[in-house]
Parts: structure tokens; sequence; C-alpha cells
């Protein structure tokens, strides 16, 4: 990718089934589910064939959220740099977009590994254009382990509403 183009990718990836197994369990520490952790096998294997990897992972610091990220890790580029961060958890999509207004311009593409609603939210306000049915897919359901890819134009700093054009929209039963 072109940097001086400003041409940016973000991917958004809900953190894959988790457990309810362990009721006593705290929100934060829930771990994957079985069928969580075959559908994080299944992004792993969809992204190590994407173009457009991210060099930057943001994600949150629940047990789930890591344990996505872990699943993933394989595909992903030798050199990507990872973020565990405490206030992706429960972030609003507002405060996910604030996150990503401080990424560097000179990261060409990022990952966000969070949870709804707050990703849902902040997918719905980013995606202005972009194939028809998959954003009319993405505005109905957001389920586990789903992951949008979406391309914008101009600085990190300058992403906001209807910016950003959806490139791809997955599930893990699609897969």
């Amino acid at each position: 990718m072109n940097v001086a183009s400003g041409h940016h990718w973000l991917h958004l990836l809900r953190h894959a089934k988790s457990s309810w197994a362990d009721a006593e369990l705290d929100d934060h520490d829930r771990p994957l589910a079985p069928r969580g952790e075959k559908s994080v096998r299944r992004i792993g294997e969809y992204l190590a064939a994407a173009a457009h990897l991210p060099e930057l992972v943001l994600c949150s610091s629940a047990r789930r959220t890591t344990m996505t990220l872990a699943g993933i890790t394989p595909a992903l580029p030798a050199g990507a740099e990872t973020s565990i961060e405490g206030p992706l958890y429960g972030a609003s999509g507002g405060e996910l977009l604030e996150r990503l207004r401080r990424v560097s311009d000179d990261v060409d593409g990022v990952m966000l590994i969070g949870h709804n609603p707050g990703l849902e939210d902040l997918a719905q306000l980013l995606v202005g254009s972009g194939d028809a049915s998959l954003r009319a897919r993405l505005t109905t359901k957001y389920p586990t382990g789903a992951l949008a890819t979406m391309s914008f134009s101009g600085s990190w700093a300058g992403l906001g509403p209807d910016r950003a054009t959806l490139e791809a929209y997955v599930v893990p039963r699609d897969l």
C-alpha cells in the first residue's frame, strides 16, 4: 500500500462464541466455548488467504477477545503489533472510534477485536458505501466471530461517519 495515498484498511472482529458454563465467572473472564474455538480457526484460515492484513491489532482485555486474538495470530503478518487494551472492553462505538482516530497514519491496516454492541455500532457508523447485500447483512446481525473489512481514504484522525467502504463481511458459518 502506498502510505502517501492515505488509503487504510480496518478489520472489525467480534470475539468468537464464549462459554457460559461457569456461572460464577465475571463477564470479563469468560473463555471461548468449544464452538467459538472452532470459529476462530475458520476465521484464521480466512484471514491467512486475505489481502490487506493488519499491521496493528487492538484487542479488548477480556479473556474471550484475547483467546480470539490467540486463535488468529498465526494468520497475522510476522511483524504485526498487538495491543491489549482494557478500555476497549465495554467501549461504545464512539469510544472505539476515538481510539482508532489515535492510530498513526503510517499504519495502513488495523484490526479491532471487541464486543457488541460497541463493535456493531462502530461498523454501522463508519460504513457509507460498498456492496448493498453485504451492507444489509451487516446491519441485520453482527454475530460472534463476525469480521467486517472496510477501507477508507484520508487519515485515521479523520475517520468518521459514512467514510468507509465495506469490502467484506463474513461470519463463521459462511466459512
